[in-house]
């Protein structure tokens, strides 16, 4: 038998002990009561979902329903409701344990969550000198993903990235990764627009200055009127995980705005390269000599 009686006595459920402590596993079911009404069944249900997963295994029907006192109907239906929404389910022998749902939740962590929470202090100081948009892009084969994005600060902002797959050639932030080692496609480079280098020779010159002040320009080459400029985000091993863009229209990123951006950038890049692991060797100041 449980060793503890729930009682409820207005807005606060109070416990009376029969015999020895209260079980850890009934921590939560304590507060299932609302003097509330209208949120009584989500306060019941709450503590039930809480008592199941904090649970070492899975409870039956009747450790729950002496626990906390519900009619059988009441805790039936309760029940019910979570399992409906695979919040909690049923074992081989009836028992109730956490459902899919919560496993699901458990593991909805992606491999890039701590990439973009380590260089989103770096997004939002450029975010607030510089007022553009600022995007954070990982490399998915022989495309950029964009994974971050702060909207800019001014009524003309430019596309939301966040859907959009861009080719390498085409983007500030694609020839970022092609400047440090992904590969271009087989054939024919395709034209997104007027301005899109399709010159593989042109190309290669390009990656070499990106390579050589450690940043990356595309001036309308992906949309006219939108100047982006990125920069590298490095890993411990020096290898490039991710890189940091500033976008916005030509009317305000003129060739002075975009050198005093592309200093900040390559710092707040390198800021989050450091805090990632990253040491950065004497060459990399040397980059930024003679950038334009």
């Amino acid at each position: 038998m449980l060793s503890t009686l729930a009682m409820w006595n207005n807005s606060s459920t109070i416990w009376a002990k029969k015999e020895g402590p209260r079980p850890e596993w009934l921590s939560g079911i304590g507060s299932v009561v609302s003097s509330v009404s209208g949120t009584q069944a989500v306060d019941r249900a709450a503590g039930l979902l809480l008592a199941v997963m904090e649970s070492d295994h899975p409870l039956t029907f009747g450790q729950l329903q002496e626990s906390s006192e519900l009619a059988k109907s009441t805790l039936s239906r309760l029940l019910s409701s979570l399992e409906r929404h695979d919040l909690v389910a049923k074992d081989e022998n009836g028992a109730l344990r956490p459902g899919g749902a919560l496993t699901r939740f458990a593991h909805s962590r992606r491999p890039t969550d701590e990439l973009i929470e380590a260089c989103r202090p770096f997004m939002a100081e450029l975010s607030d000198a510089t007022g553009e948009k600022i995007n954070l892009a990982v490399l998915d084969g022989q495309e950029v993903e964009q994974i971050s994005q702060l909207e800019c600060t001014y009524l003309i902002g430019g596309i939301n990235w966040g859907d959009q797959r861009i080719p390498l050639h085409a983007s500030a932030l694609g020839k970022v990764f092609l400047a440090h080692g992904a590969e271009l496609p087989p054939g024919r480079l395709p034209k997104v627009s007027s301005r899109t280098i399709t010159s593989r020779q042109e190309l290669a010159e390009d990656l070499d200055r990106v390579r050589q002040r450690g940043w990356a320009l595309a001036d309308s080459e992906v949309e006219p009127g939108l100047v982006a400029i990125a920069s590298p985000v490095f890993a411990a091993d020096g290898s490039v995980v991710a890189a940091m863009s500033i976008s916005g229209p030509t009317l305000r990123m003129t060739r002075d705005i975009i050198q005093a951006f592309a200093d900040q950038l390559v710092d707040a890049a390198m800021g989050a390269s450091t805090a990632i692991g990253f040491t950065p060797g004497p060459d990399f100041a040397e980059r930024r000599v003679g950038a334009a």
